[in-house]
């Protein structure tokens, strides 16, 4: 895709959703980063069902350190890995107390060295949490990186570095969000709704798909 066709592409998602928004539920950046390491092979849907009661439970990292790993599974019981991620949280939590004061680090190395924090959680919380131009490529942009010809790449580093690179600046802050919506909602792993894809014209997909036959087409009206 030329430069001139990923800004095309982009704004057109752009256009599309002026003020895109996580689709995980969160109140600060400490519920952020727990609902995102929650995350992880889970959906936003799962997730927010069980943050509903867990942060109305324990919504700071002391809280979250007090109520302990047994506790705090009880609530994400719902969510894939759930045992891992309940030890995870409450680590984390006990870490942000005794190494930060309690508050989420804006550093990447700070927030990596946080155990179920990887870079692409990093990236979230830097993105939203703290307004970095950061690119968090999940399963979603990394297929659409490759399949619509934005940002081809082996691996999701080489994505995101492909996006960040080829992006225009002033639409960084809030093109990851543009990207996983799309990815998750349009460019669907299996079959991509191409015919609802507002960005179509620029996308390099060559095997696009037709609009689904409706039953008037199948069956037309007698002339």
């Amino acid at each position: 895709m030329t430069a001139r066709a990923v800004r095309r592409f982009i704004e057109a998602l752009a256009a599309a959703n002026p003020a895109p928004r996580s689709e995980l539920a969160y109140r600060d950046p400490f519920t952020l980063l727990v609902a995102v390491v929650l995350s992880a092979q889970a959906t936003d849907a799962a997730v927010n069902q069980a943050t509903r009661t867990l942060f109305a439970a324990a919504a700071t990292p002391a809280a979250m350190a007090a109520l302990g790993a047994e506790r705090v599974g009880e609530h994400i019981r719902r969510i894939g890995l759930w045992q891992g991620k309940a030890r995870n949280v409450v680590a984390l939590s006990r870490l942000l107390i005794e190494r930060h004061g309690g508050e989420v680090p804006h550093d990447r190395a700070a927030l990596e060295a946080l155990p179920g924090v990887g870079r692409k959680t990093a990236n979230v919380v830097l993105n939203v949490a703290f307004g970095e131009p950061t690119m968090a490529v999940d399963t979603h942009i990394f297929r659409l990186g490759n399949r619509t010809g934005l940002a081809p790449g082996r691996d999701v580093r080489a994505v995101e570095d492909a996006l960040l690179q080829r992006i225009p600046a002033e639409f960084l802050h809030q093109a990851h969000h543009w990207l996983i919506l799309h990815g998750r909602h349009v460019c669907k792993a299996r079959k991509p709704e191409c015919w609802r894809c507002v960005a179509a014209a620029w996308c390099r997909y060559p095997a696009k798909t037709p609009a689904p036959e409706t039953a008037l087409s199948r069956n037309p009206p007698p002339s």
